[in-house]
């Protein structure tokens, strides 16, 4: 083994290059029998900028899954893969080379896309396996690629031939930056400064006016009714009426409806097509005309009149400027509202009439809700977020994009009668704007001239697929039914994935998985949180508060960024902070020194057990109890537990306590027992640590990579762990004692006697500690309780005593006072227990000093 210090840069570019070149971490296509298969459903990262450190976490974790079960023999599949056809790597494009996508004609759009994301991802990947993580390159995919068009193309298919999809002209959620309809999994909450403006209503053909108050004044071209409470008995008598709007002069309908929130404004609302879910809900419910006011791309249309090609903003401050000069603006008062936003731009959502693809979803909820319940969530409770989504649903969910790039629905519409014509599931993939139809004339009317639709799929219409994709799922034109080229990793083992798409990806790939197969797709689902920076403030570019992977990899190393990885319950944000990584960094050396040691104290040959003194087979017994805390941790991915708990007995007890006695020591059941230890450790180390020990183990033990060698086992081994840990209790004591006495550990101690149970350890003892006589005593040694100190509550005292406060504290001072079971009698006063605190020390009244170890006493005489 090397003399020098351990070489980080060096080691881990060196295991990163050779486990790529000997092919560590390939599945193969060998692997035919399920239950010997343990497969991740990696999540593929969106392609829409470099690598931040949400990705280091994510996937460390799941690589620590990887090692763990590839450990514990498991064909593991680990594939990788690219989400690079939606509106991000769209915007990535647009803003790499200064573009905008309507500038450029569709497929010459798309190939500056494929372009750019293809820099970004082969930068992604170099820097994904300077990481480390164990995934299987030949198993890359991207969801823009023939192979998994054709996979969406065929589920859409399939899903329409089910009666589960269907296009409509309707309401829809439309973002006016992206021009594009999305879901509402898209939308988040966003708080906005605002205006409550209170707008004065004609009733038509009568002096009465009434008020409705409204953050959204550009709206009123769009006005369609005003709906009152039937329940709010001041204004029930408008109920029948008309109402004349403001400046656009048209008369609406003033109808009762249960929905209105009479406590907001002034309990009278209007209903505009359309501004909000309520708005569309009343024009179902009350077949209300259609004003559309606001187009695609947020520009006021025709039916606005005057204000007819402003954008929105513009419109709202036109429009209230002349209604005050109208007299119809009666207040306005700055307010903050909590606006739907479109989760990629940040911009305000729309509602507009677009004609659109749906899949069902609000009619299969209590199914898509059973099949999450049929998954282990690790953790637990974030299956509740599972649940309140899908029982906040409203909608269907979305899946035509009106954008240039992505994967085309391989649908044609007769140009007669609108019929649709759907590609053959031979001929995918497809794209209609330039392939044929697959018939010369419409089944329905005969016409023989046909429309293409140009929209594409929602990425995570396609996204949803990443098992399916990863299975190899097809049809097969001979038998005609649907099959997978690896049935043996479907239902995946696991589904790693972030807290904040779990309404994303995690619930559409439960509902596209559980149609085309009837199963769930997922064994388990593993949820981690988010990386936030030392404030536990989420990263954002906006805040400056970023900060680079890169930066801090070329510092530190990479198995101290994944010790740190490791130091959060799963499902919980983890703060990013510099000293979880430096503590890792210290880590490696100590691992290295100690195993340089270890090396030193033992043959290179592999030994048989010999017969054990009862040190070596209580570090053994304690190791199993370690064994089997951390496969148990592992296996509850709990890794900080895991971790936290390797690392306490690696370095306190097996460092500090038994490698101290064991160098004392040339003796064969000590070889055995650090050669069984260390070989242990290296293994248990191993998925966190994936570097170091794989050096280590190649330069000890075998030319096999330690990745791909057994889970360690239990012993079995009996021993008296209460004797064993009273002992390294003692050993560290007395360590203490000498740091204090600024002894050298080597100097030597005339006599220790020890209460307590140290049986078989004795010799051990005095060997490491250089104590020339060591007893152990039957009874406890003298010793008093002796009080040193007495603290007051002063919340308590205060209040009660005031001026005579002075003289308490002058009495407790000078140790005037006396402790008389749960009271104190100090200056002539009497206070009760809850009063102070009694601070006591045990005291030694014989030869020697004493020492506390644990549940023991030792006493030195020196």
């Amino acid at each position: 083994m090397p003399s020098g210090a351990y070489d980080p840069e060096a080691t881990e570019r060196k295991w990163q290059e050779r486990w790529l070149d000997e092919n560590t971490y390939d599945y193969g296509d060998a692997a035919v029998d399920g239950d010997t298969v343990f497969s991740i459903d990696s999540p593929p990262p969106t392609v829409s900028g470099s690598l931040h450190w949400g990705h280091v976490y994510g996937f460390t974790l799941q690589d620590f899954v990887a090692r763990f079960e590839r450990m514990r023999g498991e064909s593991v599949f680990f594939p990788f893969g690219y989400d690079d056809n939606g509106i991000a790597s769209e915007r990535l494009t647009e803003d790499e080379l200064d573009i905008q996508h309507q500038d450029y004609e569709r497929r010459e759009f798309q190939q500056l896309c494929r372009e750019v994301c293809a820099e970004y991802e082969s930068e992604f990947t170099e820097k994904m396996q300077a990481l480390g993580i164990s995934i299987d390159w030949d198993h890359t995919y991207r969801t823009i690629e023939p192979r998994v068009q054709r996979a969406s193309q065929l589920s859409f298919i399939e899903l329409y031939e089910q009666g589960r999809e269907y296009r409509q002209r309707a309401p829809a959620i439309w973002c006016p930056e992206c021009e594009t309809a999305i879901s509402q999994v898209e939308t988040e909450d966003d708080e906005q400064p605002s205006h409550f403006h209170d707008i004065e209503f004609q009733v038509t053909d009568s002096e009465e006016s009434f008020v409705i108050s409204t953050t959204r004044p550009e709206l009123l071209p769009a006005c369609v009714a005003v709906f009152v409470h039937p329940d709010d008995d001041e204004n029930q008598h408008l109920v029948g009426e008309e109402a004349t709007i403001p400046l656009f002069g048209q008369s609406v309908p003033i109808i009762a409806d249960d929905r209105v929130d009479m406590e907001t404004g002034s309990g009278i609302v209007m209903c505009c097509t359309f501004g909000d879910q309520n708005d569309i809900e009343w024009y179902q419910a009350h077949d209300l005309d259609l004003r559309i006011a606001i187009d695609e791309s947020g520009t006021l249309t025709e039916v606005a009149d005057e204000y007819a090609g402003l954008d929105r903003d513009e419109a709202r401050e036109a429009i209230v400027s002349d209604l005050d000069d109208a007299g119809a603006l009666l207040d306005r008062r700055s307010i903050t509202h909590v606006v739907n936003v479109h989760e990629r731009c940040g911009t305000s959502v729309e509602f507009l009439v677009t004609e659109q693809w749906y899949i069902k979803l609000l009619d299969k909820t209590d199914e898509y809700l059973e099949a999450g319940r049929q998954m282990e969530w690790f953790p637990e409770k974030m299956f509740t977020r599972y649940k309140n989504w899908i029982e906040g649903l409203q909608w269907d969910w979305s899946i035509s994009r009106q954008r240039s790039s992505g994967i085309p629905f391989p649908v044609w519409y007769c140009a007669e009668c609108d019929h649709e014509v759907i590609a053959r599931k031979e001929d995918l993939p497809v794209d209609p704007l330039s392939d044929d139809p697959p018939v010369d004339s419409c089944p329905e009317c005969g016409h023989d001239e046909f429309v293409a639709e140009d929209d594409v799929f929602d990425t995570w219409a396609t996204s949803s697929l990443t098992p399916l994709i990863n299975a190899g799922w097809d049809w097969d034109a001979e038998s005609e039914e649907y099959a997978m080229e690896h049935p043996e990793i479907y239902p995946f083992n696991v589904r790693p994935q972030g807290h904040d798409i779990i309404s994303f990806w995690l619930f559409h790939t439960v509902v596209k998985c559980y149609e085309h197969t009837g199963e769930v797709p997922f064994d388990s689902v593993m949820i981690n949180g988010m990386v936030l920076d030392e404030n536990r403030v989420k990263m954002s570019k906006s805040l400056g508060n970023i900060v680079s992977p890169d930066e801090v990899l070329e510092e530190y190393p990479v198995d101290a960024a994944r010790y740190w990885a490791a130091g959060s319950a799963v499902g919980d944000d983890l703060p990013y902070n510099e000293k979880g990584i430096v503590a890792g960094e210290k880590l490696l050396r100590k691992l290295w020194n100690a195993s340089k040691l270890v090396d030193s104290l033992t043959p290179e040959e592999r030994l048989d057990q010999p017969e054990l003194k009862a040190i070596d087979r209580w570090l053994l017994a304690e190791m199993d109890d370690t064994v089997r805390f951390v496969t148990e941790k592992l296996e509850a991915r709990e890794f900080s537990k895991a971790r936290d708990h390797l690392r306490s007995f690696f370095w306190h007890t097996f460092c500090d306590d038994y490698l101290e006695i064991a160098k004392e020591r040339d003796d064969e059941s000590a070889a055995y027992t650090l050669q069984t230890a260390h070989r242990r450790f290296l293994k248990l180390f191993a998925p966190f640590l994936a570097h170091i020990t794989e050096e280590l183990w190649r330069e000890l033990y075998d030319e096999r990579s330690i990745h791909n060698t057994e889970w360690p086992e239990t012993l079995g081994l009996d021993a008296d762990h209460e004797a064993g840990e009273t002992a390294m209790a003692v050993v560290g004591a007395l360590r203490k004692y000498k740091s204090d006495a600024q002894l050298s550990l080597n100097a030597s101690i005339d006599r220790v006697d020890v209460y307590g149970n140290v049986s078989g350890f004795e010799t051990d003892i005095q060997r490491v500690m250089h104590v020339e006589s060591l007893s152990t005593l039957d009874e406890e040694p003298e010793i008093e309780s002796v009080v040193t100190g007495i603290d007051l509550d002063y919340s308590v005292v205060g209040p009660e005593y005031g001026s005579q406060v002075p003289e308490i504290e002058a009495g407790l001072e000078v140790g005037e006072y006396e402790v008389d079971g749960e009271s104190l009698r100090v200056a002539d006063i009497e206070l009760g227990s809850e009063m102070f605190k009694v601070n006591r020390e045990r005291r030694y009244t014989g030869e020697g000093e004493m020492l506390e170890a644990g549940d023991a006493i030792v006493i030195v005489q020196n």
